[in-house]
């Protein structure tokens, strides 16, 4: 009997909901350390990176009125559905990283949790930020947290599943819709995410997942003027003063910081309203009351 061949995997982008193969057809070559072998994922254009503005774009204002509790509910759906494929996310971690199996299944615990922390505050962002100011006057005067709309996020390498949740289910908590564009030296976390996403009951264009190269696409981002927040750790000085010049064309949020690897275990600092934060507006509203 002639030896079966295994089917091998095409890994694709996932863009308003569909998984689609790059524009360019051009792929990126990927190391799986632990089987030996190279795998080849979609790269990510710049037409790639339009079409996902526009799903994020015409998904933002169905995702940013639904109910925090729905929101909520939704992001505890993408924890059950990782919880089901724990050993195949673990094993895509192990494609990028020299972890104990101890180690890669820690880690996509500790992201399980935080969906599940993320969605607990979902309802609770507008009490906890928002609430109704001291005045003089006859007035009612009530700050109201809003989404900023569309975020690009650029995760860390380390820890790949880890640093992409963490980032990702911050601004999605808050009703905004996200391009994550999966870390380049370990994207199989990531792109594999992607498949949990899409049976999470998230409507299509709130997360679109593209695959590439950073430092082509985080400009173009950067330009995009349709995208109104970037989020991003750990870029050379010189990287991010470009990121800055570039955003400030379109008065675009950056929101950078430095975290180290062991940082993102840090439950309770890690998964808090003020996470979240960076990703809302804050709008004041004067109401005349009663004489």
């Amino acid at each position: 009997m002639p030896q079966r061949i295994d089917v091998s995997k095409t890994w694709k982008l996932y863009i308003g909901g569909k998984f689609v193969r790059s524009e360019s057809g051009q792929s990126l070559p990927v190391e799986h350390r632990r089987h030996g072998t190279t795998v080849h994922l979609c790269r990510a254009s710049r037409k790639d990176l339009r079409d996902a503005v526009e799903a994020a774009t015409s998904a933002l204002s169905g995702w940013s009125s639904a109910s925090g509790y729905l929101r909520g509910q939704i992001l505890y759906r993408m924890a059950e559905m990782l919880e089901c494929r724990r050993a195949e996310m673990s094993e895509a971690i192990g494609a990028g990283s020299n972890q104990s199996p101890k180690q890669r299944l820690d880690e996509v615990d500790a992201a399980i949790d935080r969906l599940v922390g993320f969605a607990g505050w979902a309802d609770k962002i507008e009490q906890i930020l928002g609430g109704q100011n001291p005045v003089p006057g006859p007035y009612y005067n009530i700050t109201v947290p809003e989404p900023t709309g569309v975020v690009g996020v650029f995760p860390p390498d380390k820890p790949s599943l880890l640093g992409a949740i963490s980032m990702l289910a911050a601004p999605l908590c808050a009703g905004n819709t996200v391009i994550l564009l999966a870390p380049e030296a370990h994207p199989l976390p990531t792109t594999l995410l992607a498949e949990i996403i899409a049976t999470s009951d998230v409507p299509g264009g709130v997360v679109n997942i593209l695959t590439g190269s950073h430092v082509e696409l985080m400009g173009h981002m950067a330009d995009h003027r349709a995208v109104n927040a970037i989020s991003a750790v750990n870029l050379e000085d010189e990287q991010l003063t470009d990121l800055r010049k570039r955003a400030a064309e379109s008065i675009k949020r950056i929101h950078h910081e430095r975290v180290t690897p062991q940082s993102w275990k840090k439950h309770e600092e890690r998964c808090d309203p003020w996470k979240v934060e960076p990703f809302l507006e804050m709008k004041t509203l004067w109401h005349p009351s009663a004489c």
